[in-house]
């Protein structure tokens, strides 16, 4: 099994030659965006298009934004990124349709060892996340690994996401925890 292997199915696995390369490939299309004027949308777009693994038609991402692999990460429609925005996807990072990001939210699927003996050893593990339809996050919201937020959901500005959030929610606080239940979203 090689180490991107191991990443994808959440096992411990150190960043090997191949992944390095990609990270470094990765960062240099993020350079490329973020230094790319906010008028040159056509550009920008191109260069989101070859940065993520997949994303609808409809979408903005501002810069600065960061993915330490781009290709982990997946959009649907209407998916807005605001400024200061970083996608830790060393494993999957999925997003629904109508999904809206403040700035400097944090999605994180990469963790490392509580052992320090492992963690010296310079390995690490990564879980997905996930996210449904018609999400929202505040400023400043970080999401760890291996969390699932439903759809119609809210996250309050500067929550911790460490655990799943169910269908029509809206969670804050750190750890975030439900407050209140959202009506089902009507569909059209």
């Amino acid at each position: 099994m090689t180490e991107k292997e191991k990443a994808l199915s959440g096992e411990l696995y150190k960043v090997d030659d191949e992944l390095r390369a990609d990270l470094i490939a990765c960062k240099k299309k993020c350079m490329e965006y973020n230094q790319t004027p906010c008028d040159q949308t056509e550009k920008r777009r191109k260069l989101m298009r070859s940065i993520l693994g997949k994303c609808g038609e409809n979408f903005v991402v501002e810069s600065n934004v960061w993915f330490d692999y781009g290709y982990n990460t997946e959009a649907g429609e209407n998916f807005y990124v605001n400024h200061d925005c970083v996608f830790l996807d060393c494993n999957k990072i999925i997003f629904g349709d109508n999904v809206f990001i403040a700035p400097q939210c944090g999605f994180y699927a990469a963790g490392h060892p509580l052992d320090a003996e492992t963690r010296d050893a310079e390995l690490e593990f990564a879980k997905p996340i996930r996210v449904g339809s018609s999400v929202w996050f505040g400023g400043g919201v970080k999401v760890l690994p291996g969390v699932t937020i439903g759809s119609n959901v809210v996250i309050g500005a500067g929550s911790v996401v460490v655990h799943d959030i169910p269908d029509n929610s809206v969670a804050v606080g750190n750890p975030a925890k439900v407050i209140k239940t959202l009506p089902a979203k009507r569909e059209n």
